[in-house]
């Protein structure tokens, strides 16, 4: 697994992480012990790196990720956590106030005194420019509660903004094979900057498994049932915001591309982080298997021409209908 610098943390992390917003339900049921087996094969395949929210189940993801990094402080994992979704999106809410009462309820479902990275969870745009907000952020880092802050974007405006602020030790933003934006401006900027860059939804909500059918139907609690037109939230988190049937025919051909005994998934990761500036992908998994899977990809030598595919099939499918939406 190769690893790399967290940003302006210093700290080092695995360049596949793992997402464990499937552990709060949003992604259907997953069993405490089925959280537990997921991490224990990603810590084993040399994952360190867990990524969560504090709305994540309302807190069930960071406090199953408390309880198995009490039981494994030896695994050098680095937990980065998210707040700021459990209120009202309007600007007034993210002061500091609301910073310390989120921030301390995530010390306790984690079970840490220091949050190792706390990133703001896609908050309104204004927010991004609010100099009282990096204030109070900063006041958190100096008291001792985190050890370092980010965001998490929709946006390349909003991540260029973040990187500008001198605090900002990661942005996290959707990037994939599907979702080519933030290599236009928000890579470099960061690169430039030293500033982590976190790549979430990297397999596109699993269209980039290669698993896919247009047929394919997922539970009705699935946020890829009840979100694929942003009824409950952002478009763009699930499916990288384009049209689930086009992602089918669009993954059919990426699978396509690929030589013999390369996967779907493993092809489509390396290229997220072999991408100049990504600090780490973080796919999410359901079971032990898909996280083996995916920390195998930290590891994977891709195709020569699987570069020049990904360009193409996105100036195909997706240029002309989602480029510019985001």
């Amino acid at each position: 697994m190769q690893r790399r610098t967290l940003g302006r943390t210093g700290r080092e992390t695995s360049v596949i992480g793992l997402g464990t917003w499937q552990f709060g339900g949003d992604w259907g049921p997953v069993a405490a012990e089925d959280a537990f087996a997921v991490m224990d094969a990603s810590a084993e395949a040399g994952t360190t790196l867990f990524d969560t929210a504090d709305v994540y189940g309302d807190g069930r993801s960071e406090q199953l990720i408390g309880r198995w990094i009490a039981a494994h402080p030896e695994a050098g994992v680095t937990v980065a956590t998210k707040m700021g979704r459990r209120v009202d999106q309007v600007p007034s809410n993210y002061v500091a106030a609301n910073f310390r009462q989120w921030v301390d309820r995530s010390r306790e479902n984690l079970g840490q005194d220091t949050l190792d990275l706390v990133q703001l969870h896609c908050p309104p745009t204004e927010v991004f420019s609010d100099d009282a907000v990096y204030d109070a952020l900063d006041a958190l880092v100096a008291d001792g509660s985190i050890a370092a802050y980010g965001v998490s974007v929709e946006t390349a405006d909003q991540a260029l903004t973040a990187i500008a602020r001198p605090g900002v030790a990661s942005v996290q933003v959707i990037l994939n094979a599907f979702r080519l934006k933030p290599l236009d401006r928000v890579l470099p900027a960061a690169r430039e900057a030293g500033v982590a860059i976190l790549a979430r939804v990297p397999l596109a909500s699993g269209l980039l498994t290669g698993k896919y059918t247009t047929e394919t139907t997922f539970a009705p609690e699935d946020h890829r049932t009840y979100n694929r037109e942003g009824q409950a939230f952002d478009q763009g988190e699930t499916f990288s915001g384009v049209p689930f049937e086009d992602g089918v025919r669009a993954a059919q051909e990426f699978a396509a591309s690929l030589p013999e005994g390369v996967s779907v998934p493993q092809a489509a990761l390396a290229w997220v982080v072999a991408q100049e500036g990504v600090t780490a992908a973080i796919p999410g998994a359901r079971n032990a298997e898909q996280a083996r899977s995916n920390a195998a990809a930290g590891s994977l030598d891709l195709p020569d021409d699987l570069d020049a595919t990904v360009h193409e099939l996105y100036d195909r499918w997706f240029r002309a209908t989602v480029h510019e939406r985001w």
